[in-house]
């Protein structure tokens, strides 16, 4: 099993994460965005959008870090990651749903801007990803996981971008019930941290 991914997306991150807390044996194939990798034939051939991560498994090619996430799940049986019964399979799919549309258009274009220098509007990227941890910190006032008594790819699929949030000026101090679920998969073995980067605050959070 190969991952094709690049160490600052938080995309391939997620991917990244899951595999690891699987425990699965994989081989992490690094593809060079700054050298346009990901626009070469042999790499659209895997994924013809040119987007990291992508999975291969043998004659399976998966792209799409969610999508990565459900087939994992699901190759190794794992409903304690994403559950059969119908209401919380879709509970899980309407927080991959978040990861998609909410996390993308908040925190993870509000780091695009200072890792990789988007053209995002900063304050209105900041704006839509604090409209989302507010709802996300209601949500997780009262309960450890987004879905249920125990981790899901749901938490996963929030994590990455959530957690370098302040690489986008994004400021979590005013969330303690994000942190503290940030710390929960933080501790869940066979994590593996994403790559921190010095800017926006976390540049300030590294100096102090």
């Amino acid at each position: 099993m190969k991952l094709h991914y690049h160490p600052l997306s938080g995309h391939s991150h997620r991917a990244r994460l899951f595999i690891s807390l699987l425990g699965v044996p994989h081989e992490l194939v690094e593809v060079d965005l700054k050298v346009g990798a990901h626009k070469q034939p042999d790499f659209l051939a895997l994924n013809p959008f040119g987007q990291v991560p992508v999975l291969e498994d043998k004659d399976v090619v998966v792209s799409d870090s969610n999508a990565i996430l459900v087939y994992l799940a699901k190759k190794h049986g794992r409903t304690d990651w994403l559950p059969e019964e119908a209401g919380a399979a879709a509970a899980v799919q309407r927080w991959l749903s978040v990861a998609a549309n909410e996390i993308a258009n908040g925190p993870a274009a509000a780091r695009l801007v200072t890792v990789f220098g988007s053209k995002h509007n900063p304050e209105e990227v900041i704006a839509k990803a604090h409209a989302l941890l507010q709802k996300l910190e209601t949500h997780l006032t009262s309960r450890d996981w987004l879905v249920g008594d125990t981790p899901t790819i749901a938490d996963v699929a929030v994590y990455s971008y959530v957690s370098h949030a302040p690489e986008g000026n994004v400021d979590l101090s005013g969330y303690p019930a994000i942190k503290a679920h940030l710390a929960r998969i933080e501790a869940l073995p066979g994590f593996v941290p994403f790559v921190a980067t010095p800017v926006g605050l976390a540049a300030v959070e590294t100096a102090a």
